[in-house]
């Protein structure tokens, strides 16, 4: 009989040449274990979704009552399903006054793809403006606005009035017109490496979408549900509130949902001209919204957004320690190690791996470490993972 790496292999679609192949038997908190019973400090938490750890007790608990009562029904239409009326209710509370009212999907990118339709049916407009070095998702609208030509060219004709411009750069926002949509942004680079918006480029692109018409998309797929050390990363910037906001990943805590949301005046436009002008068939699914309310249980209930900070200054103090590192930089527990180059990189990573610790690398920045761990590592676990990052690279200096 072939064993599992033989069939992963031979039936499950590879997306690398050399997948790490990782045989994943158990995950429990911010570890993870293979076959062989070694256990391995996740670091990256599923690239930000596990926010609170893999199989938190009080998810479990809203999935298990949840999966007494009814899994899929019908998640758009005339259903009403409780446990999507109350995270849509509290997710509510933490937007802006007025973005109150939420679409639920599958997923980062579906949600950056409804947004997408709904700038366009809101303003009539043909443009949408993205950043350079931007990561908004694989699906074909999202591909066409991730700032990256490598990842592009491949897929190549994407969508039309799609427009890149430089992040954090306020010449380029007199190329924002009359003509745009809306102009989507991260409020942290993520797959740039940890590059954070900067407030006074912040307030001139809104003063300028003010002047055209133009709304703003605030992508909080990576940034929300904690990450940053408040709920959301639009909430460090007082005064600032976008016209759409798009989450996923860290909300469904290990299952798969997303959301967009905005003002019941623009999301009503769905409803009309023509009718069921956005649909989805899982989007929403009660069991994955039960998994959220979870997730907002735990957060709030053990007030993991008050330990962010102190995590994030135990990690980047050890790994300034390194000879190896060129710099660190944060946002919250979205922390990047940079090295001279990607090989020295990736070596690091290898050899974390060997030592019990999972990291990982930056989609368009391959010479910086990511570190994103659950919001429940102790500060304990955080310095000990810390370390074995910087005797890695010891190791390979």
């Amino acid at each position: 009989m072939q064993n599992s790496r033989t069939l992963f292999l031979k039936h499950v679609a590879q997306t690398s040449p050399s997948p790490l192949m990782l045989e994943v038997d158990k995950a429990e908190g911010i570890y993870l274990y293979d076959r062989s019973g070694k256990q391995y400090i996740d670091l990256i938490a599923g690239i930000s979704v596990s926010n609170v750890g893999h199989r938190h007790p009080k998810v479990l608990r809203r999935i298990d009552d949840q999966l007494s009562r009814y899994m899929h029904v019908m998640v758009y239409g005339e259903y009403i399903l409780e446990p999507q009326v109350a995270l849509a209710q509290r997710i509510s509370n933490y937007l802006p006054d007025g973005m109150d009212s939420v679409y639920f999907v599958n997923s980062g990118a579906e949600a950056i793809e409804g947004a997408m339709k709904l700038v366009k049916r809101v303003t009539s407009r043909p443009e949408i403006i993205s950043f350079e070095n931007a990561y908004h998702g694989s699906t074909q609208g999202a591909l066409s606005m991730i700032g990256s030509e490598e990842f592009r060219s491949a897929f190549r004709p994407l969508l039309p009035g799609i427009r890149h411009i430089r992040y954090n750069e306020q010449s380029d926002l007199n190329l924002i017109t009359t003509n745009t949509a809306a102009v989507f942004i991260e409020a942290v680079q993520g797959e740039a490496g940890i590059v954070p918006v900067d407030p006074g480029y912040l307030s001139k692109l809104i003063d300028r979408c003010k002047s055209t018409g133009t709304l703003v998309v605030l992508d909080e797929v990576q940034t929300g549900f904690g990450r940053t050390g408040k709920m959301f990363a639009y909430m460090h910037h007082k005064g600032f509130t976008p016209d759409v906001i798009v989450m996923a990943k860290g909300m469904g805590g290990g299952l798969p949902i997303g959301a967009f949301a905005a003002s019941e005046k623009l999301m009503s436009v769905f409803t009309n001209e023509p009718v069921l002008g956005h649909i989805t068939t899982f989007g929403g699914n009660p069991v994955c919204a039960a998994a959220s309310l979870g997730v907002l249980d735990a957060i709030e209930e053990e007030d993991l957004l008050a330990q962010v900070e102190r995590t994030r200054m135990i990690i980047c103090n050890e790994l300034r320690k390194s000879k190896l590192i060129r710099d660190v930089r944060s946002y919250g527990l979205l922390i990047g190690a940079e090295f001279e180059t990607p090989e020295i990189n990736q070596k690091v990573i290898a050899k974390c791996i060997e030592q019990g610790v999972i990291t990982d690398w930056f989609l368009f920045n391959a010479k910086t470490l990511r570190i994103a761990p659950p919001l429940t590592i102790t500060e304990e676990e955080a310095l000990k993972a810390a370390r074995i990052i910087v005797d890695s690279a010891d190791m390979i200096a």
